[in-house]
C-alpha cells in the first residue's frame, strides 16, 4: 500500500510584499498623497480589519485598490489604534461614583509598535519594483521613513489575513 504525503508548503507561501510607513499623517491624507505619487487609486473599505487582544477589541482603518490590469491588490492598513476603557472607582467614598478613562494603544502587528502604517501589495510576482515604489513614496515629504518589511520575522501573520 502506497502511502501518501501532503506538501503543505505551498499555503506556507507569501504572495504579498508589505512596506512599513511612518508617518504623522492621518490615515486619509496618507491615502490622497499616495494616490497622488502611485498610479493607484486607493478608496477607504466599508471592511475594516478586526483585531481581537488581550486589552480589547479594535477595527483598524483600510484603504484598498484593486488593479485588474496587473492583478494587483494594494492595502493601506493602520497599524495604531487606541482603545478607550472605562472603569468605576470601587471607594467607597463620597464620589464613589466617579469613573475613569484609561487609553491603551492596540497594534495590529504587535512586533512593529513604532510603525504607523502598513502597505501590502498581494500577488505582485515580478509585476512591479518595489524599489521604485519605495522611491516615489519617499517623496512625499510627511513620511519620515519607509522601508520593505522581512515577512520572515513577523509573528502574528494571522492579522494580515483578511
Amino acid at each position: 500500500m502506497a502511502i501518501h504525503r501532503l506538501d503543505l508548503d505551498e499555503f506556507d507561501e507569501i504572495d504579498y510584499y508589505l512596506m512599513a510607513i511612518h508617518t504623522s499623517l492621518e490615515d486619509y491624507r496618507l491615502a490622497y498623497f499616495i494616490n497622488k505619487n502611485l498610479p493607484i487609486n486607493l478608496s477607504k473599505s466599508k471592511n475594516e480589519i478586526h483585531a481581537q487582544t488581550k486589552e480589547g477589541e479594535a477595527n483598524f482603518s483600510r484603504f484598498y485598490y484593486y488593479d485588474a490590469e496587473k492583478a494587483v491588490s494594494w492595502n493601506l492598513i493602520q497599524n495604531k489604534n487606541e482603545i478607550i476603557s472605562v472603569s468605576k472607582n470601587d471607594s467607597q467614598d463620597l464620589f464613589s461614583n466617579e469613573t475613569s478613562e484609561v487609553s491603551t494603544t492596540i497594534h495590529l502587528l504587535p512586533e512593529f509598535k513604532k510603525v504607523d502604517f502598513f502597505l501590502k501589495i498581494e500577488n505582485s510576482e515580478e509585476a512591479l519594483d518595489f524599489s521604485e515604489i519605495q522611491q516615489q513614496l519617499n517623496t512625499i515629504e510627511s513620511i519620515a521613513a519607509i522601508y520593505a518589511v522581512d515577512t520572515d520575522k513577523i509573528k502574528s501573520k494571522n492579522n494580515l489575513i483578511f
